[in-house]
C-alpha cells in the first residue's frame, strides 16, 4: 500500500522505508514519512511524497518508477550486507534506478545498501558504534556537479552531522567519488554522477529523535550506560549543522529544477 501526503502535483518522490516506525516517532511525528518530508520537502510547493515500506517487501512497481523525480532510502537497524529477501529486492531496485539515471538519496543504511547494490563493499565498522554528533571533512577537490554548485559559497570545509550506526562503507562502487570523511568513518558521503548520493549520517534527525534512539539502544543492551551518558553530554554541548545537510539533500533531490 502506498501512503500519499498530497494530491498529484508537479514533483513526486518516493520514500523507501527500511525500518518500522518507532513508538516515539509514531506518537510525536506520526511516522518517519513526516520526519523526512519536514526535512527534505518544500512546504507550499507543488510536491508529493509516497511511502513504500521496503522492510516489509513493499516497493514501487517497475511501471511506476518513471513517475518519480527522486527516491530516498532510509536508515535501518538491519545490516545492508545481509541476505534477507527484502534487502536483496531493494538492491535490485537500486540497480534498476541507477540504470535509469533516477535520482537516489541513501541515508545511513540507505547509503550502505546503494554501495552494495552497485558493486561496493560494506560491513561492520572496525571502531564499533558511532552515536552522537560527528564532524566530517568535505572533500576539497570535489568535482563540480549541479547539486553542489547550487550551494555556491555555502559548502563548508567541515560540518557536523548526527550519526547512529555500527556498519559502514568499506569500498565505494566503481565510478563513485567520496565527498566527505571523518576520523571515525572513511566514507561519510559519496556520489555517482548527478543521480546517486549516499550520506552515512542522519540529516533528517532532530535532537529528540536521537535521544530516543540512545535510550532504545541502552535498553536493548547495544550500548553501555557510560556510552549513553557521554552522548547526552555531547548533545548538551553541541549540535549538528542540520541546516547545511538539509539544504544539501534538497539541492540534490531538486537539482533538475536548478538546471
Amino acid at each position: 500500500m502506498v501512503v500519499e501526503t498530497a494530491a498529484r502535483t508537479s514533483r513526486r518522490y518516493a520514500l523507501l522505508m527500511a525500518a518500522h516506525d518507532s513508538e516515539y516517532v509514531h506518537k510525536k511525528y506520526g511516522g518517519y514519512l513526516n520526519v523526512f518530508v519536514a526535512a527534505f520537502g518544500d512546504a507550499g510547493e507543488s510536491e508529493e511524497w509516497d511511502l513504500y515500506r521496503a522492510v516489509t517487501g513493499e516497493l514501487p512497481a517497475p511501471e511506476d518508477l518513471e513517475r518519480y523525480d527522486g527516491f530516498v532510502i532510509s536508515g535501518s537497524p538491519h545490516d545492508a550486507y545481509a541476505d534477507d529477501l527484502w534487502i536483496l529486492r531493494l538492491c535490485l531496485l537500486v540497480r534498476d534506478l541507477h540504470d535509469m539515471q533516477k535520482r537516489v538519496l541513501g541515508i545511513c543504511f540507505g547509503h550502505q545498501v546503494i554501495c552494495r547494490a552497485l558493486g561496493g563493499r560494506v560491513g561492520k565498522a572496525s571502531g564499533g558504534w558511532d552515536v552522537g554528533i560527528r564532524e566530517v571533512a568535505i572533500a576539497e577537490a570535489a568535482p563540480p556537479c549541479r547539486f553542489l554548485n547550487a550551494l555556491k559559497d555555502q559548502l563548508p570545509p567541515r560540518a557536523k552531522i548526527t550519526e547512529v550506526h555500527q556498519d559502514e562503507v568499506w569500498e565505494v562502487p566503481e565510478g563513485a567519488e567520496v565527498l566527505a570523511s571523518s576520523d571515525k568513518t572513511g566514507v561519510e558521503m559519496f556520489r555517482i554522477g548527478e543521480h546517486v548520493l549516499g550520506i552515512q549520517g542522519h540529516p533528517e534527525y532532530t535532537g529528540d529523535i536521537l535521544l530516543s534512539l540512545v535510550d532504545r539502544l541502552l535498553t536493548a543492551g547495544s550500548i553501555t550506560v557510560s556510552f549513553a551518558e557521554a552522548v547526552k553530554r555531547q548533545l548538551e554541548a553541541t549540535a549538528p549543522d542540520r541546516e547545511f545537510w538539509v539544504k544539501l539533500c534538497k539541492s540534490f533531490l531538486k537539482a533538475d529544477d536548478e538546471a
